[in-house]
């Protein structure tokens, strides 16, 4: 059965798209990020509710101050990408939903009752969109370093407020020399699929 994506869409999306490690000093445009948030916006999301937040990181104050909280391992890469985003759940997405799920206005009450339901809904769901925000960021052609290695209490306190919480940073740019590693081996789809 073939793929209704193109090969060479595959590659880009798939096969060949690797976390980059290196980036060159071609800066990211704010009409790239909006291209890339254009696309991706369409991502499924339960009830709609689109809980990713996005933060750009752009000045050297702000570079300077998320430099300091991401792992040792993770810094100078952090230190050299043209744009970092810092992907945080909105875990106040509920106050959103009465404009992008209005044919269910209680919809709203029911996670305002249920801080519980509400953080892991939201978590959930913007994790899906960290993962089509990474796709979008490779359909415009550019190389996506995610990151889950810094410290998440002092980033949500340093970039966010208490409605929201980081899940991801992602380094964005054009590859530079030596960005990839080797490819390491997948598991087979024997390996991961049960049937039952």
């Amino acid at each position: 059965m073939s793929l209704a994506l193109s090969p060479e869409a595959q590659d880009l999306l798939f096969r060949e798209a690797r976390t980059a490690n290196t980036f060159t000093t071609e800066p990211v445009s704010d009409e790239q990020v909006r291209a890339i948030y254009d696309l991706v916006k369409y991502a499924p999301t339960a009830m709609n509710q689109q809980p990713l937040r996005i933060v750009l990181v752009r000045s050297p104050e702000g570079r300077e101050r998320l430099v300091r909280l991401m792992a040792p391992g993770n810094q100078a890469k952090t230190a050299a990408a043209p744009l970092v985003a810092i992907l945080a759940a909105d875990l106040d997405f509920h106050e959103e939903l009465p404009k992008v799920f209005p044919h269910r206005p209680q919809a709203r009450d029911v996670f305002a009752a249920d801080e519980t339901l509400r953080s892991r809904t939201a978590t959930f769901n913007a994790a899906l969109q960290v993962g089509y925000f990474i796709l979008g960021v490779r359909a415009a052609g550019l190389a996506a370093g995610p990151m889950a290695g810094y410290d998440a209490a002092g980033i949500d306190k340093e970039f966010l407020d208490e409605a929201h919480t980081v899940l991801a940073v992602v380094n964005i740019g054009r590859p530079g020399q030596d960005a990839w590693f080797d490819r390491l081996p997948r598991l087979a789809y024997e390996e991961v699929v049960t049937t039952v």
